[in-house]
């Protein structure tokens, strides 16, 4: 897989390709089904496929002071992307001077002079260019202006349901409610943060329940709560995961002003500073509380531990989710 920024030239090997393009926030199993177009079409041409997609957010270059909450900030998304089979993800900057482009501009600058596309797949409700003038009809039309071939893929819902199609905003609002497992049904596999383990106050270790510290991106708003978690090394490919307890939240019990994700793996006790990790949202074992004392906290996180383990061993049995093309890359370990 290849990341590729705005101002790199693109390699030669990617020049004539497929693309897809998008935001792509979450790689739900509507952008899935798109991605498989994607796929497909560079399949029958005998081309490499991958992913366009704009950074930051758009509504974050909009609305500056309104975090977005980001399902999968880049790095995941790429890996998610690989995981799918496409070969590249370009990164557009999305600035003031890409914000003011004419579609016919966007069009010209970037998939004809930078990127020589041979074929662009999209959503029947991607806007682009100033004033999101560009939609899918005007697409189709400077493609055959400017030489190139568009597919547009419909919306997609589960089969029977087609007033609610898949969307990063419905999986965004299930989160923050805490239906985790509704969350996951839209994505095809369960939701997934990735980053660094930083050191924390040594908290937890004092009453017996050492954690892995992970500063999540601005704008990350799942329900403050206790869940359980899976955890891979993000490191390695193919690694097996760590059964846990996740923590997300700002430790009210302990007055904290600080917001973390705090994961406690049972029966793993390796050294993580400043290794980055995957840590997996199975499910909501409740929201966050403040306890009267810390005993009472610690008499809570055992109850909390046995809940996750007999919901992890429920997943290990049967994950709904590997009948999906990401689900079963995130239960083979291979994102």
């Amino acid at each position: 897989m290849h990341l590729l920024g705005a101002l790199e030239p693109i390699p030669q090997e990617f020049r004539n390709a497929v693309v897809a393009i998008g935001n792509f926030d979450g790689l739900h199993r509507g952008h899935q089904e798109l991605l498989a177009v994607a796929r497909e079409q560079a399949g029958r041409l005998g081309k490499p496929w991958g992913i366009v997609t704009f950074e930051p957010h758009p509504r974050s270059f909009f609305k500056p002071d309104e975090p977005v909450f980001r399902l999968t900030p880049l790095p995941l998304k790429a890996r998610l992307a690989s995981a799918l089979g496409a070969s590249f993800v370009l990164s557009l900057t999305f600035d003031k001077k890409f914000s003011l482009l004419e579609p016919q501009e966007f069009i010209g600058e970037y998939l004809i002079d930078h990127m020589k596309v041979d074929h662009v797949v999209t959503g029947y409700d991607f806007h682009f260019g100033r004033g999101r003038k560009g939609n899918p009809i005007i697409l189709k039309e400077l493609g055959q202006e400017f030489g190139f071939d568009v597919t547009i893929v419909d919306q997609v819902a589960d089969e029977g349901d087609s007033n609610s199609p898949f969307s990063s905003s419905s999986i965004r609002s299930a989160l923050r409610r805490g239906h985790v497992t509704m969350a996951a049904r839209e994505l095809g596999y369960y939701w997934t943060v990735m980053g660094k383990v930083v050191p924390g106050d040594q908290r937890g270790r004092a009453i017996g329940f050492p954690t892995a510290n992970i500063i999540l991106e601005e704008g990350a708003e799942p329900i403050r709560g206790i869940y359980a978690v899976r955890v891979r090394d993000g490191g390695k490919k193919n690694s097996k995961a760590w059964a846990g307890a996740g923590y997300f939240g700002d430790r009210p019990t302990f007055e904290t002003a600080r917001t973390f994700l705090e994961v406690h793996l049972f029966d793993m006790n390796e050294d993580l500073y400043g290794r980055t990790l995957l840590v997996e949202f199975i499910d909501l074992i409740r929201p966050d509380q403040k306890f009267n004392s810390v005993e009472d906290l610690v008499r809570q996180m055992n109850q909390d531990c046995i809940q996750a383990k007999a919901r992890l061993a429920q997943l290990s049995d049967e994950n709904p989710c590997t009948v999906y093309p990401l689900g079963r890359a995130q239960e083979a370990g291979t994102i």
